[in-house]
């Protein structure tokens, strides 16, 4: 018997490697063909040796230029044309417009994944409304899976779906086994460490959490903070080297850099802090809470789904650098043994809701579901 091919697709091999790896193994474990679609880096021979094939294509993912653009869907239709798929799951902003483009136009089955709106839904401009409306297009009639409720009513709303076209999924998923806590860690002592984990991009609330450190330091000069996360140049919020430079010579920040090895950093800190605008569903705070940290973060979509306030960590207003101090200076104020308490139910409630078993078993039954209305569709 033929196996299915599921081709999943992406703007990064990056993104499929370390969010869908879970995924991915599952689908090749039930026998189906996993054919994967994505520009070429350090983790694409890490898929194929998952037991995928993988084809490459190039896109730029921050880039309008119309003629580029072309060329990408050029790309999917040479691709699809030749792989054949008996269905696509297709993730990321530039994937899902042009490759669901070309899906639609082939009239293959697909199912598309909104992991996060993006800066296509936080103005009104020309090409803003121009994505919006391809979207409309490449989406017309797919089922479509969102990690938060508030992105899909949004899509919704817009008119870009229909209301009984979108799914809810919890994020990525998140392996608790690989992500649990080292006991032996506890710190004890009253200068506790924070931790900022996100690309240096505006968006995530940086400024804001360099706003509230200046307060916080005043009367807590010994409690340190750090940032990990790689410079975003091409985006327009993106945060300059200059920047992390002056923070770090007015003594507020330990910057990182960038590391594959976040479990590790995450280890050494007793908080993890993401004053973020928004969010599709925050995978550093499902892995902060999968650790037993604590959480302060923002009462936004994409990182509310993950904190209680005052259960498993501290929820402030976005943009609002002295609400984020005043919850910083109550997460200092707890003893070891409340944070301790904090961090033990946020990883009960990631291990209930975000486990990666349960995402897994989700994107299964959505997909055979797609691959059986395929069916009966092309049996008329």
């Amino acid at each position: 018997m033929t196996k299915r091919k599921i081709t999943i697709c992406s703007n990064t091999s990056w993104y499929l490697y370390n969010f869908r790896k879970g995924l991915i193994k599952a689908l090749i474990d039930i026998d189906y063909e996993v054919i994967l679609i994505s520009p070429i880096d350090d983790y694409s021979k890490r898929l194929e040796n998952l037991g995928c094939r993988h084809y490459t294509i190039t896109l730029d993912n921050k880039g309008t230029n119309p003629i580029k653009d072309m060329g990408l869907m050029y790309q999917f239709y040479q691709l699809f044309t030749q792989i054949e798929p008996d269905m696509l799951l297709i993730f990321t902003i530039k994937p899902n417009i042009y490759g669901g483009i070309i899906a639609k136009f082939l009239n293959i089955p697909t199912i598309n994944v909104i992991s996060g709106l993006g800066t296509v839904f936080l103005d009104n401009k020309i090409s803003s409304q121009i994505a919006r409306w391809l979207y409309k297009i490449a989406f017309s009639g797919n089922r479509v899976l969102f990690e938060n409720l508030d992105d899909s009513q949004e899509f919704i709303r817009q008119k870009l779906i229909n209301k009984n076209q979108a799914t809810l999924i919890p994020g990525s998923g998140i392996n608790t086994e690989l992500f649990k806590p080292k006991l032996n860690l506890r710190n004890n002592k009253r200068d506790i460490t924070f931790l900022l984990i996100a690309r240096l991009i505006r968006d995530k609330g940086i400024v804001e959490y360099i706003e509230a450190i200046r307060v916080v330091k005043k009367r807590y000069p010994n409690v340190k903070f750090k940032i990990l996360g790689s410079y975003y140049f091409d985006n327009p919020s993106s945060i300059s080297k200059d920047e992390v430079d002056s923070w770090i010579r007015e003594g507020l920040i330990e910057y990182l850099g960038y590391t594959d090895a976040v479990l590790e950093e995450i280890e050494r800190v007793d908080c993890i802090v993401l004053p973020s605008y928004r969010e599709g569903l925050s995978r550093v705070l499902l892995e902060a809470g999968s650790m037993s940290k604590p959480i302060i973060t923002t009462n936004v979509a994409g990182c509310k789904e993950v904190v209680e306030d005052g259960y498993n960590g501290f929820l402030v207003p976005p943009k609002d650098s002295k609400s984020l101090a005043i919850a910083i200076e109550k997460m200092i104020s707890l003893s070891p043994k409340e944070r301790d308490i904090m961090g033990i139910l946020g990883r009960l409630k990631v291990i209930d809701e975000f486990e990666e078993k349960i995402v897994v078993k989700k994107y299964l039954s959505a997909i055979s579901l797609c691959l059986k209305i395929s069916k009966i569709a092309f049996s008329k």
